[in-house]
């Protein structure tokens, strides 16, 4: 991630829907994920990202791309990988399964039958494959 866009995505700007969608890509999505766990303790974190994500898609009119079994687990991801004090730099390159394909982690976890349902679409379900 660029210089310009490690200081454009802050928790300040994400929360209140400053966000540039189209720099804000899957990378930038874990970037401000890791912010958030950096920043608060796991619950608190999960709570306000997925507050300010349902509130920026809902901005930007597009609801649908909202994802709440997603974006639970890619948090619950990150906290667990964090390391106090590291810096985002080492953390990506420490954690490149996070980057790549998003679909090979989420089936890692998810059959794509419940992954698409509404239900893990609307609210945070348990995986059904390997657990967390």
């Amino acid at each position: 991630m660029s210089a310009p866009l490690e200081q454009e995505l802050t928790i300040e700007r994400f929360e209140s829907g400053h966000v540039d969608p189209g720099r804000f890509d899957h990378e930038a999505h874990v970037y401000i994920a890791w912010l958030y766990v950096t920043t608060f303790d796991t619950a608190a974190a999960i709570l306000r990202f997925d507050n300010a994500l349902r509130r920026l898609t809902a901005e930007l009119g597009v609801p649908e791309k909202y994802h709440a079994t997603i974006t639970w687990l890619f948090l619950l991801l990150v906290a667990e990988k964090s390391r106090e004090d590291e810096r985002w730099e080492r953390f990506k390159a420490r954690n490149e399964d996070l980057f790549g394909d998003s679909k090979t982690i989420l089936r890692r976890y998810y059959s794509e039958g419940l992954l698409s349902s509404q239900r893990a679409k609307s609210r945070f379900l348990l995986p059904d494959r390997l657990a967390i």
